[in-house]
């Protein structure tokens, strides 16, 4: 059974949606002692969402979902965090504006930054080719160069770059996903991005 927590961010039809055409038992967190590494009804757990880097870290202290994901990912159970979900796991964001980037704190299970593209056509909204590396078991069995949707406009920097499993381009070159252990998260829409999408779940889930 997989988990998907929802804190209110919306836009989680879609996740749903995409596991169902998997045949992938799921169903939403229904709060934060669900995911309690030694209690948890679920085998692996999914953080999708969109949103402000702020109001969405200020959603998870509130709901107490912020110390029940840290506490799963350092048990190295099976995550995957999509968008949202992806940037929330670093430490700052500069999103947040400058006097609170002191206070304003990420999840923290990744050293590194999240940054706002450099260029006027921000968002990037649509299909971006996307560069694997060779031992990613997300990518596994895809071509390099496949095509993932994104909307965001921001890009995740993390310190140590043997973490990054995949990277895009959009004005900088940037780190599009990441894998540590039963971690992984990717800054593109898997739920919304086909064939390449179902594939890239799929490899999650089985792996």
């Amino acid at each position: 059974m997989i988990g998907v927590i929802d804190y209110g961010a919306g836009n989680l039809g879609s996740v749903m949606n995409a596991l169902k055409r998997l045949s992938v038992p799921a169903r939403f967190v229904s709060g934060p002692d669900e995911i309690n590494p030694s209690s948890s009804p679920f085998e692996k757990i999914i953080f999708p969402g969109d949103g402000h880097f702020v109001s969405a870290m200020a959603s998870l202290n509130k709901s107490g979902y912020a110390q029940g994901i840290k506490e799963w990912i350092k048990a190295d159970k099976p995550f995957l965090g999509i968008c949202i979900g992806f940037q929330l796991l670093f430490e700052t964001s500069e999103e947040a504006s400058p006097a609170d980037r002191g206070e304003i704190k990420g999840l923290s299970v990744i050293p590194g930054t999240v940054k706002r593209f450099p260029g006027r056509k921000v968002p990037q909204i649509g299909w971006n080719q996307t560069n694997a590396n060779d031992k990613s078991i997300l990518f596994k069995g895809m071509t390099d160069n496949t095509f993932f949707y994104y909307i965001h406009s921001y890009y995740c920097d993390p310190s140590k770059k043997d973490i990054s499993a995949a990277e895009t381009e959009y004005y900088v070159r940037y780190c599009c996903a990441v894998e540590r252990g039963a971690l992984a998260a990717v800054q593109f829409h898997p739920e919304k991005s086909g064939a390449a999408g179902l594939k890239l779940l799929e490899n999650w889930i089985v792996n």
